[in-house]
């Protein structure tokens, strides 16, 4: 995963630059494409909420697994509202950052919302994290870790 975001500025919920290196290391990514003008996001985001206050904040150690939001939004501040009235404690590129139209060719991004779930360098996971979320819970997280062929610390 490091290697998506390798040089990239990605931020946190306070806005703080976060060194992607060390913040998605051996870890589990979810790259969250979505937007704040979207109805099925705005269904879908409270669920992911719930499932990584699960598996990062709740667990002890913190499941292996991030998430980065990438924005569809039609502005920085709209970005931001939806970011913070909304999201998670996880991660951000910024909204001026063109680097999200690559990510959305990369990972064949046709629609949001869209959670595709990526290994550390990248490959695809699953392209259908908001399914498995909706359909499995948080059992989708074992197969994830699994696929992930990352050293693990996951109990549960």
């Amino acid at each position: 995963m490091v290697e998506v975001f390798s040089g990239r500025t990605i931020l946190n919920k306070e806005g703080e630059t976060v060194d992607p290196e060390e913040a998605l290391r051996n870890k589990v990514v979810g790259i969250y494409f979505s937007a704040g003008w979207c109805p099925p996001c705005r269904d879908f985001t409270p669920i992911l909420c719930d499932f990584y206050t699960e598996l990062v904040e709740e667990r002890e150690p913190a499941a292996q697994f991030e998430i980065v939001f990438i924005s569809s939004d039609k502005s920085a501040d709209d970005m931001v509202e939806y970011y913070h009235d909304m999201h998670g404690d996880w991660l951000a590129l910024p909204w001026t950052d063109d680097y999200k139209n690559e990510l959305k060719q990369r990972y064949k991004i046709t629609a949001v919302p869209k959670l595709v779930i990526v290994k550390e360098n990248g490959d695809v996971i699953t392209e259908k994290g908001r399914k498995q979320i909706r359909d499995k819970g948080l059992s989708c997280f074992r197969s994830w870790l699994d696929a992930a062929e990352i050293f693990q610390n996951f109990k549960g």
